[in-house]
């Protein structure tokens, strides 16, 4: 192996290679992070649309598999996250990832526990509060990146974080699929790069078939990014569904909203009277509408229709840019081993 792939991230994560397998909710199930890291990169399970049981359950599950170390990945206001850090903790998980940090007192517990935490950030005004609550390593998702995302290009997010000099390894994540990427991304100062579409888009990933053709054929300039989902900026593929989304207004969002807020009482059991009342708390608390927090309160409905149930014409497809240049599903062990071989050749090319 090229001594330039030994880096500040595969010493501090204990992982083979600087390729991180980022966590998207019903995709990084046990089966990817499991076959992700026997190839050799480290994953994160998507723990954040899981309850304590079903996590519990996916991390008996890796560790039945494989003695790699992985990761977990929550959201600071989930259900059960008490129980679930409490959870990697006991199980000796070897890291915890993050978008919206977890409160100090969490962090010191984990770090405490001998995880290491690795939140991801999308502006580079986040990168020293990030490290001063306690970050040991920094994924840095630029413009490019699938789902949530921010507005600064991969290479210029990266650029301000590590000209920052804050002394834990920096992975750039938004746009890498192969070892082009990451010969790339190590001679620009970066010690690694973390990939969601691309792992996705594997024989080893959960995602239906149907869905996964609908990544095959997409196209780079049809995969927007929108706020019309939950509020919040997001990157998808262009289909029926978020052109209906983009088309609607105010009216229709409300609408829109109350319809999948009946679908959501059926699976929850919460009343409508109190889905309305959460969803009107928080647009009065933001500028948000009523719409856009009613449909981010449901929005995994939609998201899953497609991710889940394989009707990709039903709801969101979730993605990078990257998607629209992707046009195969290799295994992951395929994927890496492609990646480590070609990033071998171009780092040679530059006399790394």
């Amino acid at each position: 192996m090229h001594k330039a792939l030994n880096t500040p991230l595969t010493q501090a994560l204990g992982c083979d290679y600087p390729v991180i397998q980022t966590a998207m909710g019903w995709v990084a199930t046990s089966d990817l992070v499991s076959a992700s890291v026997q190839a050799g990169a480290f994953g994160f399970l998507a723990a954040a649309v899981m309850n304590s049981e079903e996590c519990e359950a996916e991390i008996k599950a890796i560790k039945s598999k494989t003695d790699k170390p992985f990761g977990v990945n929550i959201h600071a206001f989930q259900q059960d996250v008490d129980r679930i850090i409490d959870m990697c903790i006991d199980y000796d998980v070897a890291a915890l990832s993050y978008g919206r940090g977890p409160s100090p007192k969490i962090v010191e517990k984990v770090k405490a526990a001998g995880l290491k935490c690795v939140p991801t950030i999308g502006a580079s005004k986040h990168a020293l509060k990030a490290v001063n609550m306690g970050a040991d390593i920094l994924v840095c998702q630029g413009q490019e990146g699938g789902g949530h995302t921010g507005y600064t290009p991969t290479w210029l997010l990266l650029a301000q974080v590590i000209d920052q000099n804050l002394g834990v390894p920096v992975v750039a994540c938004g746009g890498f699929k192969d070892g082009r990427g990451l010969a790339a991304a190590l001679t620009f100062g970066a010690d690694g790069i973390a990939m969601g579409t691309r792992f996705m888009m594997t024989s080893d990933s959960p995602t239906p078939d149907a869905t996964k053709a609908e990544y095959l054929g997409s196209e780079v300039t049809k995969i927007p990014v929108s706020t019309k989902l939950d509020g919040l900026p997001q990157r998808m593929v262009m289909n029926r569904i978020l052109a209906d989304l983009e088309n609607s207004s105010k009216i229709g969002m409300l609408i829109r909203a109350l319809q999948n807020g009946m679908k959501y009482k059926s699976q929850t059991g919460m009343s409508m009277t109190q889905t309305i009342k959460t969803a009107w708390g928080m647009a009065s608390k933001t500028d948000m509408t009523l719409g856009q927090t009613m449909m981010a309160g449901n929005a995994p409905m939609i998201i899953q229709k497609a991710m889940v149930e394989g009707k990709p014409d039903e709801g969101v497809l979730p993605s990078g840019q990257v998607a629209g240049i992707i046009d195969d599903l290799p295994s992951c062990a395929d994927l890496i081993s492609g990646i480590v071989t070609n990033a071998e050749t171009h780092l040679k090319r530059v006399g790394a």
